[in-house]
């Protein structure tokens, strides 16, 4: 079986495996010099076609020339999500000059809730180069099941007062806009600073 086939499987695994609440787990199979696991050549996903928080409509072709590092959670999220905004934060400081060549997005799983206003207050509160990206209940859907993001709804006591679990690793693509890399849940700043320095 081939070294990609074998990475895909992994990264599907990975994806289910990890949701909006702290789960042990490390930072993904070290494939050469990365600390990720390394899914260069993966045959998904489709682009992505989304609205930013400015309400401009955005692709991933915008973003050629840069590496893109694709986290999906929600602003309602009470752990995992902050967490991974704020170890991403960091991981731009880390990488100094060299972050004006790294674009996050941030896509939301809930655009019941988050909606562009709540998006533009939350996203670039980490870091204001950060995008926040959301589409209607069919858009967002259809880009979670393109990315192979697992999410469920769990109800709370009323209709607005619920969670949602959800995969909670993050894609890293090259400046090329191709695909490289699954950032599983855990790794610190300054793995991924070094990871994504590798694609630039």
């Amino acid at each position: 079986m081939k070294n990609g086939v074998l990475s895909l499987i992994s990264l599907v695994c990975l994806c289910f495996i990890v949701a909006c609440s702290p789960q042990q787990g490390g930072v993904g199979e070290t494939d050469g010099n990365f600390i990720s696991t390394d899914i260069s050549g993966a045959d998904f996903p489709k682009p992505l076609t989304l609205t930013d928080h400015t309400g401009k409509l955005r692709t991933m072709s915008d973003f050629k020339g840069k590496a893109v590092v694709l986290f999906f959670g929600y602003t309602h999220c009470p752990d995992v999500c902050p967490t991974t905004m704020s170890d991403l934060k960091n991981a731009m400081k880390l990488l100094g000059d060299k972050s004006d060549q790294v674009q996050v997005l941030f896509v939301t799983v809930d655009p019941t809730r988050d909606t562009q206003e709540v998006l533009a207050q939350f996203v670039p509160s980490f870091d204001k180069r950060f995008i926040g990206m959301r589409g209607n209940a069919q858009e967002t859907k259809e880009t979670l099941e393109n990315f192979k993001i697992f999410y469920s709804k769990v109800e709370g006591k009323s209709e607005n007062d619920y969670t949602i679990d959800h995969s909670a690793g993050m894609y890293a693509f090259d400046k090329a806009g191709k695909i490289r890399l699954y950032m599983a849940y855990g790794m610190k700043p300054a793995e991924i600073a070094s990871d994504v320095s590798k694609l630039l």
